[in-house]
């Protein structure tokens, strides 16, 4: 029987591993963009001298990636080269604190006992509460593509899933069940930094992102983290995937509950058996099916995450306390995730995230220099959000004043985005960067579903569906689309 052909709309991440992975069980397959290049979010800019990723800065769980390779007999690393990166982040408080999180257990020991003589023994307990919650949720949630509590409670069973998952907890509660020292919570909290949600709304069970990060290590990309969108573009390609750039899809046509074709904003029509979106579902819902109200309605509780400021800084000297990837803490942290999550407000004192990717790879700026990549989680849009010029001095007033002497000074060039820019790029719901928050009241930490509930062969991947956001996340959604549509596909 002939499978039908397919049409991915969208390569950011998620969009070329559902290329990739369906073009490897002998589908045709059609990919297109509307951007000049692929990748999505994670994004490339060359100034001054300067090479910026401009999306994603961290590479974890690198055998989601490999999987692609080795389902049809080649090797990740004949593509693309990764590096690790020690210590995975350095933590600056206002107290003067600077402690390293390392995959080194003695190092790791020594780095706590900064904190309190009981902090490295808590760590321990933590993880290893970490790593069950990880196990459960890698067995059942990634491996099956488990799409809603239901499917879950099947799976795991009613007292699995609520004993297993700490469902009564969220995740900062779920930390505090261990940790004593305020600046500890804090660290362990941030991880939540991968899926842009709060630790105070997200489920307990977020607290596998620590396990995660220990398990499988932290990675750079030699030659910048694009190459992770260069390796799998070469890969599509070579599996037969027709890729369009520049190519804007403006609508799905359908009769009868079934995608029929895409329409294309030069007024092309392209047909498909099968279309994936990897534009996020509810601006796919409002752009390209024009749905109705009711069916918008029941989306709600996916409300998109937070969204972030991000500055891309070029500076002409070296700031040598800095590691790869550091976070400068706000000193009222519950304050600074209401601002976001509740308030909808910028924060007056953000928690902010900075790389410094000349740390692991001196050739991505010119001799003595460095950049310096900031990114202060704020709201996404919003009405009463938009003095972001005005937290871009906050931003900086504070890393001056913990550590960074003189930084204005030494700016040489800037890449600045705000919300607006990055709904403008990439259609992102309201300036999200993760796709959908995890929010236990909300809707318990899961995303959307993969099928859609209104064409029954259209799909969806990325961060706005399970299993998240984050590069291996929205990976993974590919492969795991390819695993449903081939279910589908046996059933009629």
């Amino acid at each position: 029987m002939q499978k039908p052909h397919v049409i991915v709309i969208g390569a950011g991440l998620g969009g070329l591993s559902a290329a990739i992975s369906l073009a490897s069980e002998g589908f045709s397959v059609e990919l297109i963009e509307k951007n000049d290049k692929v990748g999505g979010k994670l994004n490339i800019v060359t100034q001054d001298g300067f090479t910026f990723d401009l999306g994603p800065s961290i590479l974890t769980m690198p055998h989601i990636f490999a999987a692609l390779f080795e389902r049809v007999g080649k090797r990740m690393e004949d593509y693309v080269k990764i590096q690790t990166v020690t210590p995975h982040w350095r933590n600056f408080f206002e107290d003067g604190t600077v402690v390293d999180l390392t995959p080194d257990p003695e190092e790791q020991r020594r780095e706590f006992d900064k904190l309190s003589p009981t902090a490295y023994e808590e760590y321990l307990r933590f993880m290893a509460y970490a790593k069950q919650i990880s196990d459960d949720v890698e067995r059942g949630y990634f491996a099956k593509g488990l799409d809603s509590f239901w499917e879950l409670i099947k799976f795991y069973g009613v007292t699995d899933s609520l004993l297993k998952f700490d469902v009564f907890r969220s995740m900062d509660q779920g930390v505090r069940r261990f940790i004593k020292d305020s600046r500890l919570v804090d660290i362990l909290n941030y991880f939540i930094k991968y899926v842009g949600a709060s630790p105070y709304d997200s489920p307990a069970l977020m607290n596998l992102l620590p396990h995660i990060q220990h398990e499988y290590g932290l990675w750079y990309v030699k030659g910048g983290m694009y190459g992770i969108a260069e390796a799998l573009e070469k890969l599509a390609l070579e599996l037969g995937v027709t890729i369009r750039l520049n190519a804007e899809v403006v609508a799905i046509d359908h009769q009868q509950g079934k995608a029929t074709a895409v329409r294309l904003a030069d007024g092309s029509i392209l047909p498909a058996g099968i279309i994936v979106s990897n534009m996020e579902v509810i601006p796919a819902m409002q752009r390209l099916l024009k749905s109705p109200a009711s069916a918008l309605k029941k989306m709600q509780r996916f409300e998109p995450s937070c969204s972030g400021l991000v500055l891309h800084l070029g500076v002409n000297r070296r700031y040598p306390q800095l590691a790869h990837h550091n976070f400068f803490y706000s000193a009222h942290p519950q304050h600074h995730f209401n601002a976001v999550f509740h308030e909808h407000q910028l924060s007056d004192d953000p928690t902010i995230y900075l790389v410094a990717p000349v740390n692991s790879d001196p050739s991505q700026a010119p001799e003595g220099c460095d950049i310096i990549k900031v990114l202060p989680h704020i709201p996404h849009l919003d009405p009463t959000a938009e003095d972001y010029l005005a937290l871009r001095e906050r931003v900086l007033d504070k890393l001056e004043r913990m550590g960074l002497t003189d930084l204005r000074q030494h700016i040489v060039t800037e890449d600045y985005w705000t919300p607006l820019d990055i709904e403008r790029r990439y259609y992102s719901n309201q300036g999200s960067i993760y796709g959908v928050v995890a929010d236990r009241k909300k809707n318990l930490g899961f995303k959307a579903p993969q099928r859609s509930h209104e064409l029954n062969n259209l799909y969806f991947v990325g961060g706005s569906v399970n299993p998240g956001g984050g590069m291996p996340m929205v990976t993974l959604s590919g492969q795991l689309v390819r695993d449903k549509i081939l279910a589908d596909l046996a059933k009629q």
